[in-house]
């Protein structure tokens, strides 16, 4: 027998008692109701048998008024049972849906927190990336182009990754788009590889200065054998300043699972049920307990609604399962909001 204490448990058991005082009463009743007839019977026999029979009259109206009072007692107790136990049912709902409140607000702040995490962490990530555009070897890789240089703006950028373990590589590129350095380049083979259509050159190119920078999202990245990264880039100006002539842009290539991944396992509270995602506007899986990375687009009904909320939870249909959603935007830290939602999807009956 189970001895969970849940609003469910208690109302199973509600209905379980109910039930079974009905089926009592049924064969109280269906007993009364012999007792009757016999009763009846007696009746008609003493009437029968004249004076002789007067006892077994008495004791037949006996027995008639004895089932009358058990009928009415066997009603008394059916109506009470019923409204106790619509009592219990409902108090066992209203505890139910505070229970249901109280977890989606505990769901609510876990994914604010992750997104939150995420967030100042990137943050620091558009931070390192304009710092080391201004760095003496790769303003002189790019201003006088060459081995000598090229290789010692490598050795440099070795130097920072040594430092600096949640990045994968960082690579220097001229206004080409081709790399001439990386500071892995025994593990990641991408000088001479031309990459002037990806976004993280284009979208650092069209910045109006080095104190801006561009970005790629969550993708199997060319830069590192197809490993899931973002990359924050910045150009390279000449004389290291943020404001001079473009010579080329700097990339940083960060490796994402291993900041995002490890936020949304190591979340607390997590049930069987419970899936933890980092998703993009369009619900595009961004990171995820159920390792969907880039394979699926989470949706809904009312989605869209939800994520107009700073945070929010909901109960909705989702793959055919009432669930249990709940949601946090994109809080941004000092200049930098990737605009990505952490969402926190939960079996909403168990």
């Amino acid at each position: 027998m189970s001895t969970d204490v849940t609003p469910e448990r208690i109302s199973e058991l509600a209905g379980t008692v109910l039930a079974r005082i009905r089926d009592s009463i049924k064969e109280i009743n269906e007993i009364n109701l012999q007792a009757r007839i016999l009763a009846f019977n007696a009746q008609l026999e003493a009437s029968r048998a004249g004076e002789s029979g007067r006892g077994f009259a008495v004791v037949g109206q006996e027995m008639v008024s004895f089932s009358n009072r058990t009928q009415a007692a066997a009603r008394t107790i059916e109506m009470e049972a019923e409204g106790r136990m619509r009592s219990l049912a409902e108090i066992s709902h209203q505890l139910a849906t505070r229970l249901s409140d109280v977890r989606s607000t505990r769901l609510c702040d876990l994914a604010r927190v992750n997104i939150d995490l995420i967030d100042r962490n990137l943050y620091e990530r558009s931070c390192d990336v304009r710092w080391w555009a201004t760095d003496a070897s790769v303003v002189a890789a790019l201003e006088s182009p060459g081995h000598e240089t090229a290789r010692h703006a490598g050795r440099r950028l070795g130097v920072i990754l040594k430092a600096y373990t949640v990045y994968f590589d960082i690579v220097l590129a001229d206004l080409n788009g081709t790399i001439i350095a990386n500071g892995r380049p025994d593990q990641f083979r991408s000088t001479g590889s031309a990459h002037r259509p990806a976004p993280w050159f284009a979208t650092a190119l069209a910045t109006e200065s080095g104190d801006e920078f561009g970005f790629q999202g969550v993708h199997a990245s060319a830069l590192v054998g197809g490993r899931r990264a973002l990359v924050y880039s910045c150009k390279v100006c000449r004389g290291g300043d943020a404001r001079g002539e473009p010579l080329g842009v700097l990339g940083i290539v960060f490796n994402w699972d291993g900041l995002a991944q490890k936020i949304m396992r190591e979340t607390p509270d997590q049930r069987p049920s419970t899936r933890i995602c980092i998703v993009d506007d369009s619900g595009l899986v961004l990171a995820d307990t159920a390792d969907r990375i880039l394979a699926e687009r989470l949706d809904w009904p009312e989605r869209s609604r939800l994520f107009s909320q700073k945070v929010g939870a909901c109960i909705a249909m989702f793959k055919d399962v009432r669930t249990r959603v709940a949601h946090a935007q994109s809080p941004g830290f000092e200049t930098y909001r990737t605009g990505w939602h952490s969402v926190i999807l939960e079996n909403a009956d168990g």
